[in-house]
């Protein structure tokens, strides 16, 4: 049996190679059908997301995998092999499961540690396996890169630290309420950043969000996509006192919140704590409000700050993660190796136990039939010396089976028994 995975990704190929390259998810049941079909194939998976296109196969010994992926890339997609050549990684065997768990673990995503690659990795097992083109051992690897990925989860950090600039803001909102449950959010203005902060609050607990822009309709486009309130942007400051969190990213030239306006604000809050996000270029509110006790205000630097030490804490983890995946990489093939020799372990008790019968069967017809006692005594006595010949031969196997020069220890074994290869 062989393996082998051959790709493009964000690491090794621009998005119009990959475009080229990717299976839609109307397509993808015919590719994984067409892709099955062809002589020698056994198994086979296709990933396709925005940053890579996968495809993995198992085949058998007598086929050539990498001729029939470069066929069925080119039939599929009508790409010139040479035009695609440049770009595809392969991997095979023990290289491939690498990979592979790399990629379940998000160690090989353009944002390590990114939870999304999992899911997209589970959608398209379920795909392959719907299709009937997961039928055996590939389908064990793939659930044996599962297991891994959440070993990476449970056992590191890798993703428990925001590394976008939305997602850092709602994680200092949270550190500094404690539970973001029942916190009203206002919106001042409607960039795409602001957009995604508030989507990521709702998400953590907020219930209700206020929408104000200097383009009213706008206002109110936006506040639909979170079932909000749209606010007239001249009404903006009298409503600030039932904000608990405001994020800033209008486009105005100059601050639309000053420190005297944030401290009569705080006051009509009777000082209960209110959490400023400035993602505006230029900024939106004064930096001395940041001086008003229970206001707490961070800019965009503030944010890329987080986002970049959480970075590195996150390529820290990675590090760990990586040892992880060693680990469990040569654990499948150990496992492999075992398999390996599982023929000739079975092969093995056959001939012993071929011998054991015709021994008692010679016995039969010298001395005549057996009693039922003499039997079962023959029966534990032959079987008992089957098995303590059978052990040492067997352990060997086994522990030879993962070692690199095991190859001739186990021929030697095989040619000893005179079992065949």
């Amino acid at each position: 049996m062989k393996l082998l995975l051959t790709g493009v990704s964000h690491k090794t190929a621009p998005v119009e190679v990959r475009e080229r390259m990717a299976f839609s998810e109307t397509l993808l049941a015919s590719a994984l059908d067409d892709l099955k079909s062809r002589e020698g194939i056994s198994e086979a998976l296709i990933l396709s997301t925005c940053n890579r296109v996968e495809i993995t196969v198992t085949s058998d010994d007598h086929c050539d995998p990498q001729a029939v992926t470069d066929a069925f890339l080119a039939d599929f997609h009508r790409i010139d092999p040479a035009d695609a050549g440049p770009y595809l990684y392969r991997h095979e065997g023990r290289d491939a499961i690498h990979h592979l768990f790399r990629v379940a673990a998000s160690l090989d995503s353009m944002v390590v540690g990114e939870p999304q690659i999992l899911g997209q990795l589970k959608a398209a097992f379920a795909a392959a396996k719907a299709g009937g083109a997961l039928c055996g051992w590939l389908e064990g690897l793939l659930n044996r890169a599962f297991s891994v990925a959440k070993r990476v989860r449970s056992e590191t950090g890798i993703g428990q630290m925001a590394v976008s600039v939305s997602y850092a803001a709602v994680e200092l909102a949270r550190k500094i309420f404690g539970s973001l449950n029942n916190r009203t959010v206002m919106i001042a203005g409607a960039g795409k950043m602001s957009e995604l902060a508030a989507r990521h609050l709702r998400r953590s607990g907020a219930t209700h969000v206020f929408v104000t822009n200097r383009t009213h309709e706008r206002a109110v486009e936006m506040a639909r996509l979170f079932q909000g309130t749209p606010v007239e942007y001249g009404r903006f400051l009298s409503m600030l006192p039932e904000v608990d969190i405001l994020i800033a990213s209008s486009g105005a030239p100059h601050y639309i919140l000053h420190k005297d306006e944030m401290q009569r604000v705080i006051s009509v809050r009777r000082n209960r704590p209110m959490f400023l996000i400035d993602i505006a270029v230029p900024r939106n509110i004064e930096p001395a409000v940041n001086e008003i006790d229970n206001v707490f205000l961070y800019d965009i630097d503030d944010l890329q700050g987080v986002v970049n030490a959480n970075l590195r804490e996150r390529m820290k983890e990675a590090e760990h993660a990586e040892q992880i995946v060693a680990q469990e990489v040569d654990r499948m093939m150990a496992r492999l190796k075992v398999q390996e020799v599982t023929p000739t372990i079975v092969g093995l008790q056959e001939q012993l136990e071929q011998i054991r019968v015709a021994e008692i069967e010679k016995v039969r017809r010298k001395y005549g039939p057996l009693t039922a006692q003499q039997e079962e005594a023959w029966e534990v006595l032959t079987r008992g010396i089957i098995n303590k010949i059978a052990h040492g031969p067997i352990s060997e196997l086994r522990l030879q089976a993962g070692k690199p020069d095991g190859a001739h220890v186990i021929a030697a074994i095989r040619k000893a028994f005179h079992l065949q290869d």
